[in-house]
């Protein structure tokens, strides 16, 4: 018999179906993806490198962890003087800022900063105080090198405020330590080997002095 007028014909609902469960591939892959890529080995043990905000520490090896879910390579950095140890992802170990020492013409560059005049800038102490925290926690040698340049005190000038000194001596200590693992001898003979850079720059200073007062005398 016919549909009455107006009236569709309505068609049975649709066989269940089980929902269709994806295959173990896709797991597999994205396992994968996370795992990290195998790096470089750059870092072996024994070396002595530079993490910016800590400063020169000893290579104890690489190991492989394992954190949520990641497979990941970490660079096992000790720190003798404060007793740290610190576990830096090989894949970050560039934008972390971990270096191997500064070699030849790159502190021998920071060095020679050490001979220059002070550059100090016409800036309340504060401001200046976080510049040259900065620059401390850069890692870089130069910057370091400009810090205890700037805010070193010769004999005759005055002298350094407390948190002026504090400054002074953490970037005199960074710089120290770098040299000493560079030149493979104690803090102690790098500070007075840092000492002497700076003296000549205060012999700079000093023949200046004469020549502009023979100047003037002349005049």
């Amino acid at each position: 018999m016919p549909p009455a007028p107006g009236r569709g014909i309505v068609s049975p609902p649709p066989p269940h179906r089980a929902p269709v469960r994806p295959s173990a591939a896709p797991a597999v892959v994205a396992t994968a993806a996370k795992t990290a890529p195998r790096p470089k080995e750059d870092f072996k043990a024994g070396d002595h490198v530079v993490y910016p905000t800590h400063g020169v520490g000893s290579v104890q090896g690489i190991e492989t962890v394992e954190a949520a879910g990641y497979t990941l390579q970490v660079i096992v950095v000790t720190f003798e003087e404060n007793r740290m140890t610190l576990r830096v992802p090989v894949n970050k170990a560039a934008s972390s800022g971990l270096r191997k020492l500064a070699a030849g013409a790159n502190m021998q560059q920071a060095l020679d900063t050490l001979k220059g005049r002070a550059r100090i800038k016409r800036t309340m102490w504060s401001r200046r105080a976080q510049e040259y925290e900065a620059k401390i926690n850069s890692g870089d040698p130069l910057q370091i090198a400009e810090v205890v340049r700037d805010l070193h005190r010769n004999a005759g000038q005055p002298d350094q405020s407390f948190s002026e000194r504090q400054i002074y001596e953490q970037a005199l200590d960074r710089l120290a330590a770098e040299v000493a693992a560079i030149d493979k001898t104690d803090k102690v003979k790098a500070i007075e080997k840092l000492m002497t850079y700076l003296g000549k720059a205060e012999k700079g200073e000093k023949a200046d002095k004469a020549e502009s007062a023979a100047d003037t005398t002349e005049e």
